[in-house]
């Protein structure tokens, strides 16, 4: 193994006191960058779960519509040959009326 000189050590010590240096300039500010960035992408994240909140109320909604329209139309389905044959006695009772009214001498 190799052992280094006090020179080499010097150097070593010089380049690790330049990173720290060149690090600390590259980096500067950069406290409040990655705040901001920080509160940005919460904001962010909030707006989007809020819109996402409020799309998945609104499909809910039309959702129970939609149910509600499709149990009407099925009970209208099956109530259309009562609601037919009660129109139809209608019309024979309204037929009826304007027959006993022709042959009424009173008229």
């Amino acid at each position: 193994m190799m052992s280094f000189t006090s020179d080499q050590w010097v150097i070593v010590a010089l380049i690790f006191v330049l990173g720290l240096l060149v690090g600390g300039f590259l980096f500067s500010g950069g406290g409040r960058k990655w705040k901001t960035r920080y509160r940005e992408e919460t904001t962010r994240r909030e707006a989007i779960e809020r819109e996402h909140g409020e799309r998945a109320a609104a499909w809910e909604t039309r959702e129970k519509e939609w149910r509600e329209q499709d149990s009407l139309r099925a009970a209208a389905a099956k109530n259309r040959p009562a609601d037919e044959a009660r129109l139809e006695e209608e019309r024979r009772i309204e037929e009826r009326r304007i027959a006993d009214r022709r042959d009424d001498p009173a008229i």
